[in-house]
C-alpha cells in the first residue's frame, strides 16, 4: 500500500491524496477529517446481514458494535449483526493504538478491522465505519468500501455542545437523540445547563422544593390572561440512565448548577438561602436578574449537599458551577453579606465570589472532581482549583491559561448557537447576529495571546445553545445541526489540514445521515438568497427588477425557474443577475455535482405588491438603534411562526427606502409581546418614549433617518395611532392610513410610545398600496 498524507485543497481533502482516484472523494466522506490515511487497492462489500465480530466478554466492544449497527440501520438501511468471535467486520483491542480516543480502521479485500486500546477509540472507529457505509444517498443497498487504513486521534480532549434545559425544559428523550448525533461526529462532551432563574431541572432528594417549586414558572403577560405553566425536571434515576447511555457513545455529561447569580428559581424554592430571604416567583424574564445565592455558612453547606447528590449522578471529572452575570447589588446592599466580606478580610463582592468558588473547588477536589466556571470567576482572583470556560470573548481563556489553569473556549457570539445561521427571512427564533457554518468552522480554539508553553491548558471548545428563544426540540436541533459538524472538525482535526471547501463536500452526506435519523437540520448555509439590485422603488419605477442569487456557503450549482415550478437539476443554471418584469416569481435552489438538492428551494416574488411589502425580517433598526432578537409571539410558543425582529432598547423599527412617490396608502400589522427582558445595569440604554395617551401610540414618521443624520431636516409625521387597552385587545391588530404627496424613497420609522411598564410592541408587516385610498 502507498502511504499518503491527507492534503488540504479547495475541493476535497481526499481529492488531493497522491495517486488517489477521483472517486475516492466520494468513497470517504468522513467528518471530522481523520489524522491520516493509507490507501490500499481493491475494496470490500458490506451487505445486509453482515456480522460484526467482538472479543468474547468485551462489554465496551459489544457496546461499540451495537452503536455501529444502530447507526448503519438508520443511515443506510442495512442490518449488521454483532456477535462474539471472528467476522468480516471485526472490533479488536490493541494496546499499540496510543491515545485514550485513538483508533485504527483497516479495510481490505478480506474485511474491516477496528482496533483501539480504549472503549472510546472503538466507538469512534465504529462511527467512522458508519460514515463509510453511508457515503451517498442510496438506501438499503450493499456498500463497496475502498481499501484504506485510517489512523486517527483528536487534537483536543473537550469537543462539546451546551444544552440549556433550564430556560426551556427539553424532554429527556430529546437529550438522548442529541447524544446519539454528537457521537456520530465524535463530539464527546455534553454540558447540561441544569439551573437558572427560570427553572431548576435536577432532582435533589434532600431539598425537594428545588423541583416541586423551582422547576415551574408562570409565563409573563402581554395583556389579558397568561398561558399555562412551563416546566419539568429530571429525576436522578433518569439522569443516571442518561449518563450511562452517553458513556457508551463516548460522551461525558458535564452538569452545571449556576451560582451565585441566575439563582431566582433557587430563591423561589428556598428563600432562606437567598440574600434577603424573600420569596420571588420562579423567573419568567430573560436576561440578568438580581437574585443571588447567599454565601453565608448555611448557604455554603446547602450547596455542598447539592454537590454531593450531583456527583452521585454525574461521574464527570468536571462539575460546572457557573459564576456568570452575577451582578452584586444584593450582596452590596446586605449588611450581613458586607459583614461576611469584612470578616474574611476581603474588599469586594468579586473577591467574595472568588472565595466561594474556592470553597466549592476545594470541596470537589476532596472528592476527586474539578470545578469549572464561566470566565467571571477570574474577576476576584482565580482559585488554584478552578478551570475556566471563556464566553466573553477569549480574554478570560488567555488570562487563565497563562496562569496555568485549564480552559475551554466558548466565545460569544461566535460559538453561541442560538445566533441565527443565515440572514434568510425564514430562519427560526434566536439572536440576530449571524454565526455561519463557515465562521464557526474557521475558528481556532487556541487564542493568539496564550503563550506557546501554556497552549497545553486549552482543553478544547464547545458551542452553546442557550434556550431563551429555543423552545422546542426541533428548534434546538436546528441550532445545532449542521454547525455541530463544524465544531467537531474544528476540535478534532489538525489545524493545518482543515479546509472549508473540503468540509462542505464531506458534510453533505452527514446532513443526510442526520435527517435519516429524524433530526431537524438547518439548510440556511446552502439555501439561495436573493438581493435586489437598487431600491424597490427603482424597480417599480423602471418596471423591471434585477435580482442576484447566491448561497452563503460556496457550494453547488444554483438552478432556477421563472414559471412557478420547483427547480430541478435540469433547470437553467444561474450565472448572472436576472432582469425581469415585475410579476415574475423566481424559484431557486443549489444542486451538488450528483444532482441532489442541498437545501429546499426559496422563492422571490417580483410583483409590485410584493415589492411594496416588508415583513419583520426585512425591517431595519431605527436611527441609533440595533435589532437584537428574533422572538415568538409568546415566550413559550411552540410554533415556528410568527416571529419578530426587535430592538430590546427601543420599540422602533424602520421600513427602509419606502417609495413614497408611488405608495399612497399603508397598512401596518402590529404585535404585542410580553416585555420580559431583564436588562439589569443596562436599563440606562433603554430609550423611553413619552406617551400622550393612556396606553401609548404608534407614531409613523418619514425622513427619520435623514433627520437623525442632519438636524436641519425635519421628519414628517405620517400618522399617530392610539394603542388599545392590552387587557382587552387582541395581541395582533393593524392600522391603516394614507401618505401625503411625496417624492422618491424615504425611510419610514414606526415608533411605539407605550410605557416601559406596559407590554412590548413591534411591527409584524407593513404593506404599502398604490393608487387612491379611501
Amino acid at each position: 500500500m502507498e502511504k499518503l498524507a491527507v492534503r488540504r485543497t479547495r475541493h476535497l481533502a481526499w481529492a488531493a491524496l497522491l495517486a488517489a482516484p477521483a472517486a475516492f472523494a466520494q468513497d470517504l466522506p468522513i467528518t471530522p477529517l481523520p489524522a491520516s490515511v493509507t490507501l490500499g487497492t481493491g475494496d470490500f462489500t458490506v451487505r445486509d446481514g453482515a456480522a460484526i465480530g467482538i472479543p468474547e466478554g468485551d462489554a465496551g466492544a459489544a457496546s461499540a458494535a451495537r452503536l455501529l449497527a444502530t447507526h448503519v440501520k438508520a443511515e443506510r438501511g442495512i442490518t449488521l449483526a454483532p456477535r462474539p468471535g471472528a467476522a468480516a467486520i471485526q472490533l479488536i483491542r490493541d494496546a499499540s493504538v496510543a491515545g485514550d480516543e485513538a483508533y485504527r480502521l483497516t479495510v481490505d479485500a478480506k474485511g474491516v478491522r477496528i482496533a483501539a486500546a480504549s472503549d472510546s477509540g472503538l466507538v469512534y472507529g465504529a462511527m467512522t465505519l458508519a460514515q463509510l457505509l453511508s457515503p451517498d444517498r442510496a438506501y438499503g443497498k450493499p456498500v463497496r468500501v475502498r481499501a484504506a487504513t485510517i489512523e486517527d486521534a483528536p487534537r483536543f480532549h473537550w469537543r462539546g455542545l451546551l444544552m440549556d434545559v433550564a430556560r426551556h425544559f427539553q424532554p429527556i428523550e430529546e437529550v438522548y437523540k442529541v447524544i446519539d448525533q454528537m457521537a456520530s461526529v465524535k463530539l464527546n462532551t455534553l454540558h447540561l445547563h441544569l439551573t437558572d432563574d427560570q427553572g431548576w431541572r435536577f432532582e435533589v432528594k434532600r431539598y425537594p422544593k428545588l423541583t416541586e417549586v423551582g422547576a415551574w414558572r408562570t409565563p409573563p403577560s402581554s395583556g389579558g390572561p397568561v398561558g399555562p405553566r412551563h416546566g419539568g425536571f429530571y429525576t436522578q434515576a433518569q439522569l443516571k440512565a442518561l449518563v450511562a447511555y452517553a458513556a457508551e457513545r463516548g460522551v461525558t455529561i458535564v452538569p452545571e448548577i449556576d451560582l451565585p447569580g441566575h439563582a431566582q428559581a433557587l430563591a423561589a424554592a428556598y428563600p432562606e438561602f437567598s440574600v434577603f430571604a424573600d420569596s420571588p416567583e420562579v423567573g419568567h424574564d430573560w436576561g440578568v436578574m438580581p437574585y443571588l445565592f447567599n454565601p453565608a455558612p448555611e448557604g455554603i453547606a446547602f450547596i455542598k449537599n447539592v454537590i454531593d447528590e450531583l456527583i452521585e449522578v454525574f461521574p464527570s471529572t468536571y462539575i460546572h458551577l457557573g459564576g456568570d452575570e452575577a451582578i452584586k447589588d444584593q450582596w452590596e446592599r446586605s449588611p450581613k453579606v458586607q459583614a461576611q466580606i469584612k470578616a474574611l478580610g476581603l474588599q469586594t463582592g468579586n473577591q467574595l465570589q472568588s472565595w466561594m468558588i474556592d470553597q466549592f473547588g476545594t470541596y470537589l477536589a476532596g472528592k476527586g472532581r474539578r470545578l469549572i466556571g464561566w470566565d467571571e470567576i477570574l474577576e476576584g482572583g482565580l482559585p488554584a482549583s478552578a478551570s475556566v470556560m471563556s464566553w466573553r470573548g477569549e480574554k478570560g481563556a488567555v488570562e487563565a491559561a497563562n496562569q496555568g489553569h485549564d480552559v475551554v473556549l466558548s466565545p460569544a457570539p461566535l460559538l453561541y448557537l442560538d445566533q441565527l445561521q443565515s440572514n434568510l427571512g425564514d430562519e427560526l427564533n434566536g439572536r440576530l447576529a449571524v454565526q455561519s457554518l463557515e465562521k464557526i468552522y474557521k475558528y481556532e480554539p487556541v487564542p493568539a495571546g496564550i503563550n506557546a508553553e501554556k497552549a497545553k491548558h486549552v482543553l478544547g471548545a464547545q458551542g452553546n445553545a442557550w434556550s431563551e428563544y429555543l423552545i422546542t426540540p426541533q428548534q434546538v436541533q436546528h441550532a445545532y445541526f449542521p454547525r455541530a459538524a463544524a465544531i467537531a472538525e474544528m476540535t478534532w482535526s489538525a489545524k493545518d489540514r482543515r479546509d472549508f471547501a473540503s468540509f462542505l463536500d464531506r458534510v453533505q452526506p452527514q446532513i443526510a445521515r442526520w435527517r435519516r435519523s429524524g433530526m431537524e437540520v438547518a439548510d440556511g448555509a446552502f439555501a439561495v438568497g436573493y438581493t435586489l439590485q437598487g431600491s424597490r422603488g427603482d424597480a417599480l419605477r423602471a418596471n423591471k427588477a434585477t435580482v442576484a442569487l447566491a448561497t452563503q456557503a460556496p457550494y453547488g450549482t444554483i438552478r432556477y425557474t421563472l414559471d412557478g415550478r420547483e427547480p430541478t437539476a435540469k433547470s437553467p443554471a444561474y450565472s448572472a443577475p436576472l432582469t425581469l418584469k415585475p410579476g415574475v416569481t423566481i424559484r431557486a435552489a443549489a444542486f451538488d455535482k450528483s444532482g441532489n438538492l442541498t437545501a429546499a428551494a426559496r422563492a422571490f416574488d417580483t410583483s409590485r405588491a410584493a415589492l411594496l411589502t416588508r415583513t419583520t425580517s426585512e425591517m431595519t433598526a431605527c436611527p441609533g438603534g440595533s435589532l437584537y432578537l428574533r422572538v415568538p409571539l409568546t415566550p413559550d410558543a411552540t410554533a415556528n411562526a410568527p416571529v419578530y425582529n426587535i430592538d430590546l432598547f427601543n420599540t422602533c423599527t424602520a421600513y427602509p427606502a419606502a417609495p413614497l412617490d408611488i405608495a399612497r396608502g399603508f397598512t401596518v400589522s402590529v404585535a404585542r409581546l410580553a416585555r420580559h427582558w431583564g436588562l439589569a445595569h443596562e436599563t440606562g440604554k433603554r430609550r423611553d418614549q413619552y406617551p400622550a395617551t393612556m396606553h401609548g401610540e404608534l407614531v409613523i414618521t418619514a425622513r427619520c433617518t435623514a433627520a437623525a443624520n442632519d438636524k436641519t431636516i425635519k421628519p414628517i409625521v405620517i400618522g399617530s395611532f392610539a394603542l388599545p387597552d392590552p387587557a382587552t385587545a387582541p395581541t395582533q391588530f393593524s392600522f391603516s392610513g394614507t401618505f401625503p404627496q411625496m417624492q422618491g424613497d424615504e425611510d419610514l420609522c414606526f415608533q411605539f410610545t407605550s410605557p416601559v411598564s406596559a407590554p412590548f410592541y413591534t411591527v409584524e408587516k407593513v404593506v404599502l398600496t398604490e393608487g387612491a385610498t379611501k
